[in-house]
């Protein structure tokens, strides 16, 4: 904790500007010594707090293992610049008062009750709540805190802004009452658990762990509920490469039952091998059962189990290519993953897609414009929203401003791996 002059000092001293280069990139130092101003100058005029901290948890970029974490899979994700900022102060009473960017009132929540409520599902309030509850429940400590925050991952940029806000929401907690010792994997299964118990949606925990560790890691959920992880340390931009997302647009709506359908067929197909999921199932076995899959389950369902068994294993090889330093290599299995998102699990175009198809168009464009140094790829849960792709440094701008002026002024994101994850600004 700090005193406000400390604090609001802080962005613009030498350790500042050295933590905010490494968090969000040389190029974007001033803007966000400008940010972090303001989110301190606003939380001092509303809270005449005497000691409060900046708490900071990036957005994530899945570059590997794409709808592979809800079956027991391995992936390859990384934090990235973009992230959810507060600057808090403890409280003496059990009470959450917290402002937001383009919320008229603040979040308040009572953690004197941590049961769910019906009310609050689908609301901030209920990750605040369900945080809390989460961490009580393992033996941590939680506490009251009052403040502001703000988030520069944009909702529906398919780069988290929801595990941010989670993970950012539990990160609070660990820096105010736990002084900082509760580690990353906590961190992450203590958003998933809000966001399914209390916010009321399904989700898998690559997204969280992300945003948890910070730098690009690779993860294993062949159990579930102890994932294992190792960093991977790689540079993209020394390598050569910016990595970017484009928001190719796209409705989400009427999408559910097709996101939903996914995982369902996947387990569908292990379900007839007796198994919870496809982690234990080898692409020979499916082979050996294919007429009896698509008998029971359909010929997607055998597809998809196919694309999983191996996405499974490429996002282990890209982990190792690119701890092996061999960005050619993990840039050929880069496009092997997004040809098999197309091919099999066909999460690029939406179900009767008609004219609506604009991912496609996206991946195509992109990579007419990469050539062979690069390549473009479906980005997360698919069918609209984002798309991946690595392009050369000298031609990062070009590539941004080429499909800006096909989806709209700022469709496209360069971003910056950040090499931790959340945690408090030390001043």
């Amino acid at each position: 904790m700090h005193d406000p002059d400390a604090l609001f000092k802080f962005p613009r001293s030498r350790d500042g500007r050295k933590l905010l280069a490494r968090w969000y990139g040389d190029s974007r130092v001033s803007t966000e010594v400008a940010r972090w101003e303001r989110l301190a100058e606003l939380t001092l005029a509303s809270f005449g707090a005497p000691e409060l901290t900046f708490v900071s948890s990036p957005g994530r970029t899945e570059l590997g293992g794409n709808h592979t974490d809800h079956n027991d899979g391995r992936v390859l994700c990384a934090a990235v610049h973009l992230d959810a900022l507060a600057c808090v102060a403890p409280r003496d009473e059990p009470t959450v008062e917290l402002y937001s960017e383009g919320w008229d009132e603040p979040f308040r929540v009572d953690l004197g009750d941590l049961e769910p409520r019906p009310s609050e599902r689908g609301k901030p309030e209920a990750l605040i709540r369900g945080v809390a509850a989460a961490i009580s429940r393992r033996g941590g400590a939680i506490g009251g805190f009052s403040g502001r925050m703000t988030s520069a991952v944009p909702a529906g940029s398919g780069l988290s802004s929801s595990a941010a806000v989670e993970v950012l929401f539990g990160q609070i907690q660990n820096t105010l009452y736990n002084r900082g010792g509760l580690p990353p994997a906590e961190m992450a299964m203590v958003g998933k658990e809000a966001e399914n118990l209390y916010f009321g949606k399904p989700c898998g925990l690559m997204d969280q762990m992300a945003c948890a560790l910070g730098g690009i890691s690779a993860i294993d959920f062949g159990r579930p509920e102890k994932p294992r992880w190792s960093r991977v340390p790689f540079d993209f931009e020394k390598a050569g490469y910016a990595l970017a997302v484009v928001n190719a647009g796209g409705s989400h709506a009427d999408l559910t039952d097709a996101y939903a359908a996914i995982p369902a067929e996947m387990r569908a197909v292990a379900e007839l091998f007796g198994l919870p999921s496809l982690r234990k199932l080898s692409l020979d076995k499916l082979m050996r059962k294919s007429s009896e899959i698509r008998e029971a389950a359909g010929d997607r369902a055998l597809l998809r189990a196919i694309h999983f068994v191996n996405e499974n294993e490429r996002a282990e090889a890209m982990a190792k290519a690119l701890g092996d330093g061999k960005i050619k290599k993990y840039l050929k299995l880069v496009k092997r993953s997004g040809d098999s998102s197309w091919r099999l699990l066909q999460n690029v175009m939406p179900p009767n897609a008609g004219r609506d198809q604009s991912l496609a168009v996206a991946i195509e464009l992109s990579t007419a414009f990469i050539g062979k140094k690069g390549a473009a790829r479906v980005h997360g849960g698919g069918f609209a929203g984002t798309i991946q792709a690595y392009v050369a440094v000298d031609r990062a701008e070009e590539y941004a401003d080429f499909m800006d002026a096909r989806f709209g002024r700022g469709a496209t994101t360069i971003l910056h791996i950040r090499p931790d994850g959340a945690g408090e600004a030390s001043v």
